[in-house]
């Protein structure tokens, strides 16, 4: 039996031992190769459309948007950087308690849609039209044409959202919020160009144009025959582009139909406004802003400052079950427009992916 000195000395003579076999090893082993970085492949370049470039405010000028692969357009109107007071006053006509309280907003350099999108951009996204235009004519698809494929896009509705109220020239309507932003971000692939849906605050100052009136022609709602598609004067949506414009060349702000906005809705937020908070990004999809009002509403719900929102309510006519994250059935006055922020991607939105049940 070993001593305890002899133990010691054994288990030095070991761990010598080991220590020798392993720098034996270290030394001994092949040179890796390193590793090279792998490079990040570069986005397609943009769709060239020289009006649309611009660095400075100074630069931009209205241009004309193509959807490649297709011959739909659409314009788009720049819009000034500034400050402005939200909400109304207190003594305004019609006016509602989540109006205020009235607080001044600073507003960045962005352009926005002349008019609301209509079907015949919409349809090609909803539709699948340009993948479809493309496998009939054997025309490959191109880099940019990949990447807005990736882009998810609704399942097919149950019914015809038009509601045979019209079509070519009028603005898309029945879309969940979600079903607006998703179209911006395949715009975003289609084109390059950074687009979404406005904020509350963009929304109601592009709305006012630099005015502080009830509306931006004034405060007679009387106004509204030159300007407006509404209940006064319509059954039904109107095609876009048909009225006088507000003073920045906007086309049907008041009526035809009321837009989304990326903001959820909260009665008390313009006490919550700051240079901080600008806005407070729809995480569900009830209640979402919505703003200007539809053909279906009256002069008090066209004003610059009125506010809406979505409801459950707008779904009762779905049949499905789960009922539809992309349409609101009953929502044939709600629409949208798309605005494009001089500063770029400003706004990270999660992706959103197919459902299990859309993936059937």
């Amino acid at each position: 039996m070993w001593s305890l000195s002899e133990f010691r000395v054994a288990r030095q003579a070991a761990i010598a031992s080991l220590v020798v076999l392993g720098l034996t090893w270290i030394l001994s082993r092949p040179t890796l190769a390193p590793v090279e970085a792998q490079e990040v492949p570069a986005a397609p370049p943009v769709v060239e459309i020289p009006e649309a470039a611009a660095k400075t405010a100074a630069d931009m000028k209205p241009y004309t948007e193509k959807l490649t692969g297709t011959e739909i357009t659409f314009d788009m109107v720049p819009i000034p950087g500034g400050e402005f007071v939200m909400g109304s006053p207190d003594a305004e006509a019609g006016r509602n308690p989540d109006e205020g309280p009235q607080h001044s907003m600073k507003i960045a350099p962005f352009w926005m849609g002349k008019c609301e999108v209509t079907w015949d951009e919409y349809d090609i996204w909803s539709f699948s039209l340009d993948v479809k235009r493309r496998e009939t004519l054997k025309i490959d698809a191109t880099e940019r044409d990949r990447l807005s494929d990736a882009v998810t896009r609704p399942t097919k509705p149950y019914t015809d959202m038009t509601f045979r109220m019209g079509h070519d020239g009028f603005p898309a309507i029945c879309m969940t919020g979600l079903a607006a932003r998703v179209y911006c971000e395949w715009l975003t692939a289609k084109t390059g160009r950074y687009y979404r849906l406005p904020t509350e605050a963009e929304w109601e100052y592009a709305c006012r144009a630099g005015t502080t009136t009830a509306y931006s022609f004034g405060d007679d709602p009387a106004g509204l025959e030159e300007h407006s598609w509404f209940i006064d004067n319509c059954e039904k949506y109107q095609k876009v582009g048909k009225k006088k414009p507000n003073p920045w060349g906007l086309y049907d702000m008041h009526g035809n139909v009321a837009e989304w906005c990326v903001d959820q809705y909260d009665e008390e937020g313009y006490s919550k406004h700051s240079a901080e908070t600008p806005f407070f990004l729809a995480t569900k999809e009830y209640p979402q802003v919505v703003r200007g009002g539809g053909w279906d509403g009256t002069a008090e719900m066209l004003r610059s400052s009125a506010r809406d929102f979505s409801k459950p309510e707008w779904k009762v006519q779905d049949p499905q079950l789960p009922k539809s994250r992309w349409y609101h059935t009953d929502a044939r006055w709600v629409g949208f427009r798309v605005v494009r922020p001089l500063g770029g991607e400003d706004i990270k939105f999660p992706k959103v992916e197919k459902s299990v049940t859309e993936k059937k």
